[in-house]
């Protein structure tokens, strides 16, 4: 069996990996496109091998994926730590609100103009926000495990959700002129004046 060290060490090793595979395809995105990019331009800048770098992704989609996926697994967390809020859909915004800070880079909005860039990869975003719905809506039920308020759960799971893409969309048309929570804030109030 395994020295929990050495465990730790190996495990910090693939984190270093993978985050240098995502890191090197972002660069060579910016600098030749997400088409004139290649997986094996992507795993020699990392320093890899194909073979290797199929041991983390699939594909050049999952490279620029990858933060969007890690999104996903931050919405329980964030979601659960807040025992304040009472109900449902202020929970969702609060959630929402502290997970933003996660995006509000330039290399979000990069990432987010890539992912708009082909149809391929505006089906693969669509199918995040789907996702994350559903990440939220788990977390809901977990928070408030009731049957009966399982139909409102999801209501309120893709409210919330449509309110952090219209707010991202919005954030991303006026490049980042305000904090993403800006735009989502916004977007929660105008949502309650007319539900």
């Amino acid at each position: 069996m395994e020295a929990p060290a050495e465990m730790c060490l190996r495990d910090r090793k693939r984190c270093e990996t993978r985050q240098r595979i995502v890191d090197t395809g972002r660069r060579l995105f910016s600098e030749k496109g997400f088409e004139g990019t290649t997986l094996d331009a992507i795993a020699l800048e990392a320093g890899i091998s194909r073979r290797t770098f199929f041991s983390y992704f699939t594909s050049k989609e999952d490279v620029l994926l990858d933060t969007c996926r890690s999104a996903v697994g931050a919405i329980r967390p964030n979601l659960l730590e807040d025992r304040e809020q009472t109900v449902p859909i202020e929970a969702a915004r609060a959630c929402l609100l502290r997970f933003v800070s996660r995006f509000e880079t330039k290399e979000s909005i990069f990432d987010d103009r890539l992912l708009r860039s082909t149809e391929a990869l505006r089906a693969r975003k669509q199918a995040i926000y789907a996702e994350m719905e559903g990440a939220l809506f788990a977390a809901l039920c977990e928070r408030w495990p009731s049957a009966s308020q399982r139909d409102a759960l999801r209501l309120v799971a893709t409210a919330a959700i449509g309110v952090l893409r219209v707010a991202s969309e919005k954030w991303r048309e006026e490049n980042a002129k305000h904090p993403l929570a800006h735009y989502l804030r916004k977007n929660f109030e105008l949502l309650a004046k007319h539900v």
